[in-house]
């Protein structure tokens, strides 16, 4: 004897509730994405799904998901999808509930008292050093870890995150708000997923000021725990950009073991004093190479993460550690090219055990006061 109608119908919706938006990474029953769901005599459910834009670059993977969520409940015999697209209304709805119901003017999310976010500007003084590299096998690291993480590439005019973590999708509009791209569990926005190939960005300071805001503010990037923002190498426009943006944003310094990028590393540190953000430490990447016999050439030099290190505890007045020192290794370049950080592509490697360390330093959620009883009584008379 068959279940009855109503159940398999109950059944279906709580299956149905299980199946998370690839981008948004929510129920896709909460944000009204599902039209209709009905079940024949046959047992064949048709799905009626409302897709956020036309061309929705994920219809496959939610396709999958719902057949294979739907196809589990008992007396269902197969599934279709009919796939629709949300009115302007239906987006404005959505807009609005993704922002928390009445805001509908963008904020910067991660700058408001109650946001648990750790953000970590990843700085150098100079070019050259590996910053993007430590970048991103840092959000690889954090997110295997199983942390929410996000990547913004304030790298305006040498963005290179999207190739290094795999992320070659576009940003989904839903309104006049973005959906990130995701690659390895980490979502990842740069303004090279809205430039055609390898074109140049030629942008003066308030152009590079009004990118970022939006980066931060108009994209989508729900509950994260690690927010990393890879920055141009100095101490230029970006950089005072977002100690305007987000002034409990902390900095890594990332530099080489060698003199000249120690010194000019400093500099990008002592920034700190001028914005009044924290240091949370230095990376020292190419540290040394490790030779067929055990032995280390230090190519470029040795000390230099140390020494930025307690330079900028005696500038800042507070203790600034040196986190890691990553071995130099040519596997680290090759994951980058092909999109797969090392981290990831070759996890027993020194390299990638040297970042996984570092990760695991930085890999601590903020806990927000907001709300919470602090225990504090009044003296008494």
């Amino acid at each position: 004897m068959s279940a009855p109608v109503s159940t398999v119908s109950d059944a279906i919706q709580a299956a149905l509730a299980t199946v998370n938006d690839p981008e948004i990474r929510r129920p896709i029953t909460e944000l009204g994405m599902v039209r209709s769901a009905e079940v024949g005599d046959d047992g064949v459910v048709r799905v009626e799904l409302l897709l956020t834009v036309a061309g929705c670059p994920l219809k496959d993977k939610l396709r999958s998901d719902i057949t294979a969520a739907v196809g589990a409940v008992p007396g269902v015999t197969g599934v279709t999808i009919e796939f629709g697209v949300m009115s302007p209304e239906q987006r404005q709805e959505l807009q609005a509930k993704l922002r928390g119901g009445g805001a509908q003017e963008p904020v910067v999310p991660f700058a408001q008292p109650g946001s648990r976010t750790r953000v970590y500007a990843v700085a150098s003084g100079k070019g050259g050093v590996g910053k993007s590299s430590v970048t991103v096998n840092l959000a690889a690291a954090l997110a295997a870890r199983g942390l929410s993480v996000g990547v913004v590439d304030a790298d305006i005019y040498g963005h290179s995150v999207p190739r290094m973590l795999g992320a070659d999708g576009r940003p989904t509009r839903v309104e006049d708000m973005i959906m990130p791209p995701q690659s390895h569990g980490v979502k990842v926005i740069s303004i090279g997923m809205f430039t055609a190939g390898n074109a140049a960005v030629v942008w003066r300071g308030p152009m590079l000021h009004r990118a970022l805001q939006q980066f931060l503010a108009d994209v989508y990037w729900g509950e994260l725990d690690v927010l990393l923002l890879d920055l141009p190498p100095g101490t230029g426009d970006v950089a005072i950009s977002l100690a305007q943006l987000l002034p409990n944003s902390e900095i890594l310094i990332v530099t080489t073991p060698q003199t000249a990028a120690a010194e000019v590393a400093e500099r990008a540190g002592a920034i700190a004093l001028q914005t009044h953000q924290r240091v949370v430490g230095v990376i020292e990447n190419m540290s040394w190479l490790e030779l067929p016999d055990g032995s280390r050439m230090e190519v470029f030099g040795a000390g230099g993460g140390q020494a930025v290190a307690e330079s900028l505890t005696k500038t800042i007045g507070a203790q600034v550690p040196l986190l890691g020192q990553i071995p130099l290794d040519t596997r680290v370049r090759e994951a980058g090219d092909v999109g797969t950080p090392i981290v990831l592509a070759e996890p027993e490697s020194p390299a990638a055990k040297a970042l996984g360390q570092v990760a695991d330093r930085l890999a601590v959620r903020r806990e927000s006061l907001l709300g919470k009883p602090l225990g504090l009584k009044p003296a008494g008379r």
